[in-house]
């Protein structure tokens, strides 16, 4: 039987588990870090902090520095007034944080599974001018990288909640199109 880092209201979480959905997460957010590394060039938070993200998806301890990292990509986030390069950070404190998914069956922890991909999705379409193909298409491409591990962690959440503006829209098309 697998290490169950936790079990709440029949909802079971390997280490593994969270393992798969932080490389997940790690994975979507690297792919819009030059947006906010042009728009800061001198600030290596999110990029601290998708780097722990892929060092607990390889094995390392889901500890303080890698909570730390996740803080201070959002506090990095909230230090840009480029609004592509904000969500780009939030991508990277999302990456983060999906080493912190709780086994809390309720809809709003989906956020820590598809978070990353949706704030990235969303610098995307920032960076095009607000075009929500391009949005559409960064969704379409973290429905193709999720593993069938990440879809059965997934399946064991509610469908993602309402609300959120247009990261939370994002959310719900890609929870959508993995459920299906």
């Amino acid at each position: 039987m697998p290490h169950d880092v936790n079990e709440t209201a029949g909802t079971v979480l390997s280490k593994q588990d969270l393992r798969e959905v932080t490389a997940f997460a790690a994975a979507c957010a690297e792919g819009v870090l030059a947006v906010f590394e042009a728009d800061q060039p001198d600030d290596a938070r999110p990029r601290d902090a998708i780097d722990a993200a892929w060092a607990f998806a390889r094995g390392g301890e889901r500890g303080k520095s890698l909570r730390d990292t996740a803080w201070a990509a959002l506090k990095a986030a909230n230090s840009t007034e480029t609004a592509a390069a904000r969500e780009a950070a939030r991508a990277a404190m999302a990456a983060a944080g999906a080493a912190y998914l709780h086994p809390l069956a309720k809809a709003t922890q989906v956020k820590h599974i598809l978070g990353a991909a949706a704030h990235a999705a969303r610098a995307a379409e920032l960076v095009a001018g607000d075009d929500r193909t391009v949005g559409a298409g960064h969704i379409g491409r973290a429905a193709r990288r999720a593993t069938p591990a990440v879809i059965d962690v997934l399946e064991r959440f509610p469908a993602a909640p309402t609300g959120g503006g247009r990261v939370g829209e994002l959310i719900r098309a890609l929870d959508a199109d993995l459920r299906h």
